[in-house]
């Protein structure tokens, strides 16, 4: 009887993300506000990645739960830089009451993150800073950011207009050895992750795919929407902002699934902003109705064809990752 071969080992992941952070891959799931909870957020960091709990607009309450949600698991928390900057003006506090929770790191989208790096880092706490052109990588940069995140238009939520696949590589030779990238937008399976790490980076950062996990504060009629329908189905624009009363500055704008309400409202002047819409569109969003509001999701909808655990999401896109990198 002969010896069967010693199959080959699988390709390990490793790259200075993985090292950085102790993960077993290189995957980050997004702080989406309002979605990214303590579970979700948890879920990841268990399976090997690392997860974020989305603090969005900054409702401490919220955050607290959610942290609260998450136990003993190193997880790290999102803010909306903009909302923040707002809000400690107002009342200031938030950012230190989250930096003296420890996080595994402080993840900054959407506004000049000089201003609260360097009182993340003073903490010892890992910025992450996330951005949508070279300029706010240099900006990023210059604040002392450990961690850019250069995110593509293809992003579901809140973004701009540069894409993935020329953003990344730009964003790579720009920061040298001086942070770690990560790519974000239209990445939802392995094969994204793989092109990711060609590309340069050195992970990825993952929303609509953990959107659309069963441990997501996603309702499950907006979850069922996404899981049918395909990137061409999706579409930028400020409506659901209008309709939140939300005032987002420029360039950024919202990427969700087409419906009817959408359809209604694309170029009516002045969008949803009447007390009725803005009433109308919290019910729909309330009751997770998926026609009345549109799903807050990016292109890489089409890769999604089921609701799934995070673990199991974690676990496939590394394995398909290390295949496809093994066939090249």
């Amino acid at each position: 009887m002969t010896d069967r071969p010693t199959p080959p080992a699988r390709p390990a992941l490793v790259t200075r993300l993985t090292e950085r952070f102790g993960l077993r891959a290189p995957i980050v799931s997004a702080p989406m506000a309002m979605a990214a909870g303590g579970r979700l957020a948890a879920a990841v960091s268990r399976a090997g990645g690392l997860g974020f709990i989305g603090g969005g607009y900054g409702d401490a309450a919220w955050i607290e739960a959610q942290m609260a949600e998450a136990g003993n698991v190193a997880v790290g928390c999102g803010l909306i830089t903009w909302a923040l900057e707002r809000r400690e003006a107002e009342a200031p506090g938030l950012f230190e009451w989250v930096l003296a929770r420890s996080p595994a790191g402080v993840f900054l989208s959407f506004g000049d993150p000089a201003p609260f790096a360097a009182r993340a880092r003073a903490a010892g706490v890992p910025v992450f800073v996330q951005v949508q052109s070279l300029c706010g990588a240099r900006e990023a940069l210059a604040a002392g950011a450990d961690v850019i995140v250069a995110q593509g238009t293809e992003a579901g939520g809140h973004g701009a207009t540069r894409g993935t696949m020329s953003l990344v590589p730009e964003v790579v030779d720009a920061v040298g050895d001086r942070a770690i990238v990560l790519a974000a937008g239209g990445i939802a399976d392995g094969r994204g992750l793989a092109a990711a790490l060609m590309l340069g980076a050195d992970g990825v950062l993952v929303g609509t795919r953990f959107w659309a996990a069963e441990e997501a504060l996603v309702a499950p009629g907006f979850q069922a929407a996404a899981v049918a329908a395909d990137g061409d189905r999706t579409l930028r624009s400020s409506l659901p902002d209008i309709a939140r009363g939300l005032d987002w500055p420029a360039p950024y704008t919202i990427r969700t699934l087409r419906n009817g309400w959408t359809g209604q409202w694309e170029g009516v002047p002045g969008g949803p902003a009447s007390d009725a819409a803005r009433a109308a569109y919290a019910s729909a969003v309330a009751e997770g109705d998926a026609e009345r509001a549109p799903a807050i999701a990016g292109e890489a909808v089409g890769l999604i064809h089921a609701v799934e655990p995070a673990e199991a999401i974690v676990a496939r896109m590394a394995e398909e990752a290390r295949e496809a990198l093994a066939r090249w």
